[in-house]
């Protein structure tokens, strides 16, 4: 089986070498458990070895054998964790590399690029390159994505009224920050 990115590190959290982690993985208790050992990219920053795993404040954080303080845990930073794909994963589950570069339609015209993939506590969000100059964030739920052409390599959008251009730089009410495309409810970005 094809490895996958299951999580990237972020910053350093606390004196003992705990890391926090953006997750691309919806099985996160089955997938960290201490004593596994994830292959890394770069490739020749691993392999690590989990010491423990636990939420604090809604926050995933992990602590690795070869980070035992936090100098050692900054050095993590932005390095990614892979997994085989295997059985965990739904049969509709996609993984941030599998989306890349495809091109994100909504009436058949062409708005964008998918260029990541962010997993959030809420949803996860596709973040597309949009092709006026500005990202575009997409709850990545069926209601909005409802088709993926894999051969085609074309994510096909419904947005509600107004939620692609809830992050143009010249709407009237642009979001200071992406937090407000969180919401389950598109109306409720407002």
């Amino acid at each position: 089986m094809d490895d996958v990115v299951v999580a990237r590190i972020g910053k350093a959290h606390g004196l003992k070498g705990e890391v926090t982690v953006q997750l691309h993985t919806d099985s996160p208790e089955q997938r960290f458990v201490p004593g596994e050992t994830f292959e890394t990219e770069p490739a020749s920053r691993g392999p690590l070895t989990l010491r423990s795993a636990r939420v604090h404040n809604g926050i995933h954080l992990l602590a690795f054998d070869e980070a035992p303080d936090r100098t050692a845990a900054e050095g993590l930073r932005g390095i990614k964790l892979l997994a085989e794909a295997d059985d965990l994963d739904e049969d509709d589950a996609w993984y941030e590399e599998d989306l890349l570069g495809f091109d994100v339609v909504v009436a058949g015209e062409k708005v964008g690029v998918v260029k990541a993939l962010e997993s959030r506590e809420v949803q996860d969000l596709l973040v597309v390159d949009g092709v006026e100059g500005y990202d575009i964030l997409v709850p990545f739920v069926e209601e909005i994505v409802p088709e993926i052409d894999e051969d085609a390599r074309v994510v096909v959008v419904t947005p509600p009224p107004g939620l692609l251009d809830l992050a143009r730089p010249d709407a009237p009410d642009a979001p200071d920050d992406s937090a407000a495309l969180e919401a389950t409810d598109p109306a409720e970005a407002n």
